[in-house]
């Protein structure tokens, strides 16, 4: 059966099809109270902080947290335990297991199935998120843009983990991680409060600190995320040749830390640094480069120059 064929009988069962199953009602209604409540919080930031409620202490907690968690996405989910740009000792396998289910962007073989299949069939059907997949008009493109950013989280039909994350399957570790993410997904809201009400020794500090250090910045990380789905397959330069359309969108540089840089991330995926030309920043890297002088991680897979001017289009690398 092609693959096509399999997208449009979802229900097809076995270790070749996309899709394992459909998410459970409960769960898929709390995939969109964590889309949704975190969204209102956004919203309602803006007259929030002009009349009240917004501290240094808000903000420093909002801003330790995002980069916890952000990091955890990036350098966790994505470079370590999708595309293993490197390799980790047990502590730091699962510490960054958990700092990415504080992200909130889901259990660990969900994230890590989807992403797989993404760059299996990177803007072509069967991708879960291209901006691509309903035409080239600009209706069909605006469609593509909601698809790609936030319509496809809310798509009940699980990717087939045995087929794209068999790996982590395996992992006794991993999957003890998948089952803990409902309670890390608390603690995540829960643990900035108890720290703002603590440090601040009033419930009006836990208060705004629940909603600038766990609500509004969830929904930050939430859209930074989705906008490499959506933005980095639409918008930007494309100096690396890549199968898809996949851009470097700088902009997104530092609050994404690093993974805006998706042009060379689609053209060489298992690259532990995404931004590669001079003035690219890259926190992600650099972090993972910690990992190493530590002796936490070992093994990364940095740029080789050769392979980097193989496959440049139009520049080049220094």
């Amino acid at each position: 059966m092609s693959e096509s064929a399999e997208i449009l009988s979802p229900a097809r069962r076995g270790p070749k099809s996309l899709f394992s199953g459909r998410r459970p009602l409960p769960a898929h209604i709390t995939v969109y109270l964590f889309v949704i409540v975190p969204f209102l919080a956004l919203v309602a930031a803006v007259p929030v902080a002009w009349g009240w409620g917004l501290t240094w202490l808000d903000v420093a907690l909002a801003v330790g947290w995002y980069v916890v968690t952000c990091l955890g996405a990036t350098v966790g989910y994505h470079r370590y335990f999708t595309h293993g740009s490197f390799k980790a000792h047990r502590p730091l396998r699962l510490g960054l297991a958990v700092a990415g289910s504080l992200a909130v962007q889901g259990p660990i073989l969900h994230w890590v199935a989807d992403h797989r299949r993404h760059h299996a069939f990177a803007d072509k059907e069967g991708d879960p998120h291209s901006p691509w997949l309903f035409g080239t008009s600009p209706a069909a493109l605006v469609r593509g843009f909601w698809h790609a950013h936030l319509g496809w989280i809310l798509d009940r039909n699980l990717t087939n983990q045995e087929r794209f994350a068999p790996d982590l399957l395996a992992d006794r570790d991993m999957r003890v991680m998948h089952k803990l993410f409902g309670p890390l997904t608390i603690v995540t809201l829960i643990a900035p409060a108890v720290m703002g009400g603590l440090i601040s020794w009033s419930w009006l500090g836990a208060l705004t600190a629940f909603f600038w250090a766990g609500l509004v910045r969830v929904t930050l990380l939430h859209h930074v995320t989705w906008s490499v789905n959506s933005v980095c397959h639409m918008i930007g330069e494309r100096p690396f040749a890549t199968r898809d359309k996949a851009t470097n969108f700088w902009p997104l540089a530092v609050l994404s830390m690093g993974e805006a840089w998706h042009n060379l991330h689609h053209a060489d995926p298992t690259q532990a640094r995404h931004g590669v030309r001079r003035g690219e920043v890259d926190i992600s890297a650099r972090v993972i480069w910690l990992f190493e002088k530590f002796g936490w991680a070992y093994d990364a897979k940095w740029p080789d120059p050769e392979r980097l001017g193989r496959i440049a289009r139009f520049t080049t690398v220094p």
